[in-house]
């Protein structure tokens, strides 16, 4: 099956030091790392933002089921770029899905954000429910951004 990929662009109306800081600040990651109706717990969120630094967190569903998660930077660019990859803690980066965060001033003091997440070889449904956590999640960044931006 073919390698699979999707982007999302969202505008924040919140300064792109802001989103940058959500995507880096351990406190604030936890806040929005998951889709609605899981949660983070913020003692298991770990950042180390730098070129071959790892990040980690765990997600906890309703039902008690946990997803750790975590992986390595590859690439940061203060405050405009971060890409890692994302899979389980310890997975090698070949192995792991891409993710690339560019952020952008925009009018007004708001950002743009074009998340794009490359290597997904699973089927559809599996797609379609990581794109689907994402976007919740992105819903979860902008309550997180309304409390810290203003």
């Amino acid at each position: 099956m073919a390698t699979k990929e999707f982007t999302i662009t969202r505008t924040f109306d919140a300064p792109r030091e802001a989103v940058w800081r959500a995507w880096t600040d351990p406190v604030l990651a936890a806040q929005w790392w998951h889709p609605h109706e899981v949660v983070t717990p913020p003692e298991s969120v770990r950042i180390d933002v730098r070129v071959g630094g790892r990040y980690e967190y765990l997600m906890i569903a309703p039902d008690g089921s946990e997803y750790p998660t975590g992986g390595e930077y590859l690439e940061v660019r203060e405050p405009e770029r971060l890409r890692f990859s994302w899979a389980d803690p310890g997975d090698a980066v070949a192995d792991a899905m891409i993710i690339t965060v560019d952020l952008v001033e925009a009018p007004e003091g708001r950002c743009e954000m074009t998340f794009h997440l490359a290597g997904i070889d699973e089927d559809l449904a599996t797609r379609e429910g990581i794109h689907q956590g994402w976007a919740e999640a992105f819903e979860e960044l902008d309550d997180t951004l309304a409390t810290v931006s203003r």
